[in-house]
């Protein structure tokens, strides 16, 4: 096992969670609701394809962590997980961004495929909306050396968090073919 990184403070990890989370989908929410228009040279839309990688990455960054811990490799499995969450705050900035400068695309397919569209894109945004806390509460079991309790969470948060990463990427593909 590996020693605690950070020394146990429950009320201040507590409200340092809850506020930092907050203040990430506070951003989300009412940043998405402002359009700049500037001319950047290059399609805005870059943004939503390096999203969709660093999604990959993570989503690929979970399952080797997952392996790792299995085999009982705690570092590589520390340090993937760690690597998992600056991605997913680069993802945040590269995110924020591309909804900045390029606003809503309205998904154009037909059919069922619309449907379909709309049930993954549902459930993830519900998913990556209440996502992070659970993140950052199961990386804080883990860095104060509290095992048990860590592997509690992450049976939940992990799943959670490959399906938003993954749900992310389809949820790119389906409505690219839709960015003018």
């Amino acid at each position: 096992m590996l020693s605690p990184v950070l020394k146990k403070n429950d009320k201040q990890a507590r409200l340092l969670i809850l506020t930092v989370s907050f203040v990430v989908f506070a951003a989300v929410v009412i940043l998405s609701r402002v359009q700049l228009k500037v001319d950047l040279g290059f399609s805005v839309h870059v943004f939503a394809a390096i999203n969709a990688v660093i999604n990959s990455c993570v989503s690929l960054l979970l399952i080797a962590a997952l392996v790792a811990i299995k085999n009982k490799n705690y570092v590589a499995h520390k340090n993937m997980m760690l690597t998992a969450m600056v991605l997913s705050i680069l993802f945040l900035v590269s995110y924020i961004a591309h909804h900045l400068l390029s606003g809503d695309t309205k998904f154009g397919g037909e059919g069922a495929i619309r449907y379909v569209y709309f049930v993954i894109l549902i459930t993830h945004i519900f998913l990556a909306a209440i996502i992070l806390p659970f993140i950052l509460y199961t990386a804080y079991r883990s860095l104060t050396g509290e095992f048990e309790k860590h592997k509690k969470l992450a049976k939940y948060t992990w799943p959670l968090w490959l399906y938003v990463s993954i749900t992310g990427v389809v949820v790119y593909l389906m409505i690219s073919p839709y960015y003018t």
